[in-house]
């Protein structure tokens, strides 16, 4: 039987325990890549709100801003970590080839042993330091700081969520708009043709019927890859997989009972997320300009530490005995004279204190103009809405009964043609309006601070 010497023992174990550590590690890299490369679930005829809600869970941005938070809450562990009692170890082991040697006397003689090895125990508390008061006294501005980040990110891709959804939707009603005018012009040209082989109009009629049919086709063609690329625009908003299709799901009707808008609300500054960051930046510029206050305080901590030292001449009994020492020590620091540093410092965090607050006047003047555009757009888009529903109507009734009068020999194909037009850019621009009025009640909702996404 084979017999292991201590060396070897040792050399087997610790590369047991290198390769054991290795396979943990590269079995957690593992994981780690199959976790990223996992895809997102797929929706199935998506609302709105499905769609947004999806996209606060799924969307890159969003994610960095919660990993931007636990980072931060990490450095402000980090930093108040310095009020605790700091315990350290240090251990030595110094070989002496010569000896030092002093004169003494006259006589040379040689000053300490071979081999010197030490064992040293440290303790150090912090008392009074302005660095880890500021980091207690901010700490939880300092989160709130790194949510609003979050809320704010959260509130602008709601924001611009529904406004692609809405563009979707418009291009979406287009192409249906079109389909259901190439099936009315399609049996337009039917009976131009028949009636033209009938010999009751000419060749004209049904000409013209060609001509509206081909554009109607090539405008619905046009569509079908516009709503692609805003497909795929809503997609990375979402941060939906880049290889499944998205499917939308919709109630216009439901949509027409949303429109409505309290135009009589004032601006509440208060709900705006972007206010409430600068309120909190205030604050923290508050401490800030206090920690340079405090400059002028000294710095206070306690320290000691225990020394096991050993000392021989021969290794082997080198541990054998010990001359231990220890110490406690107290220690006042205050700096006197940093030619005007702590002054200029000082100054220069009044006066960013000062630009905050211009800051918020600034924020106050912008969204107020803001509201008053957002409610002028929505009050413009509104009234546009309610003129194109009204049209839409005129023009079916109007295409209604020029059909007849057309099969009625009353009226020339040229006058179908026109009403067919007008009946389907009123279609188009009822729904063109509907989605702008349900856009900018968004941007209404979102200058009165409404749309705050926690």
């Amino acid at each position: 039987m084979k017999h292991w010497s201590k060396p070897q023992k040792t050399t087997r174990l610790a590369l047991s325990s290198a390769f054991l550590l290795l396979n943990l590690l590269s079995t957690a890299l593992a994981q780690g890549i199959q976790e990223s490369n996992r895809e997102a679930p797929v929706l199935e005829q998506a609302t709105l709100q499905e769609v947004v809600a999806y996209a606060i869970k799924n969307q890159p941005a969003i994610q960095q801003s919660l990993i931007d938070e636990q980072i931060t809450a990490n450095q402000v562990r980090a930093k108040l970590a310095d009020w605790y009692p700091q315990i350290g170890f240090n251990y030595n082991l110094q070989h002496n080839f010569i000896v030092q040697t002093s004169i003494i006397a006259g006589n040379p003689v040689k000053l300490g042993v071979n081999n010197v090895s030490a064992t040293q125990f440290t303790l150090s508390q912090q008392i009074f330091n302005r660095d880890v008061l500021l980091a207690k006294r901010t700490r939880g501005d300092v989160l709130f700081a790194a949510s609003q980040n979050t809320v704010n990110n959260k509130t602008d891709l709601a924001v611009s969520v529904s406004k692609a959804f809405y563009d979707v939707l418009a291009t979406t009603q287009q192409i249906r708009v079109a389909e259901e005018d190439i099936l009315r012009l399609e049996r337009s040209l039917k009976d131009a043709q028949n009636q033209y082989k009938s010999g009751i109009t000419d060749k004209i009629d049904y000409k013209r019927a060609t001509i509206s049919l081909n554009n109607t086709r090539a405008n619905k063609k046009s569509n079908e890859e516009v709503l692609k690329a805003k497909l795929e625009y809503l997609k990375t908003l979402m941060g939906y997989p880049i290889n499944k299709a998205l499917q939308i799901s919709y109630d216009t009707l439901q949509m027409e009972r949303e429109i409505a808008l309290d135009t009589l609300q004032n601006v509440d500054l208060n709900g705006r997320i972007e206010y409430q960051i600068l309120a909190t930046q205030k604050k923290l510029a508050e401490a800030n300009l206090q920690y340079n206050k405090w400059s002028y305080l000294p710095n206070l901590s306690l320290n000691g530490a225990y020394n096991l030292n050993f000392q021989n001449n021969h290794f082997s009994d080198l541990y054998n005995k010990n001359y231990p020492n220890s110490f406690g020590l107290l220690t006042l620091s205050l700096p006197i004279y940093q030619g005007g540093k702590r002054k200029a410092n000082t100054k220069q965090a009044e006066w960013q204190l000062k630009r905050l607050d211009w800051d918020l006047k600034g924020l106050q003047n912008n969204v107020n103009s803001e509201y008053a555009s957002a409610l002028a757009n929505y009050k413009g888009n509104l009234t546009n809405l309610l003129a194109q529903k009204e049209n839409v109507e005129l023009a079916r009734e109007v295409y209604d009964v020029i059909q007849l009068q057309y099969k009625s020999g009353i009226k020339t194909y040229l006058e179908v043609v026109t009403s067919e037009t007008d009946l389907r850019l009123a279609r188009i621009n009822y729904y063109n309006a509907l989605y702008l009025v349900l856009a900018s009640k968004i941007d209404v909702q979102k200058a009165l601070g409404q749309i705050n996404i926690q």
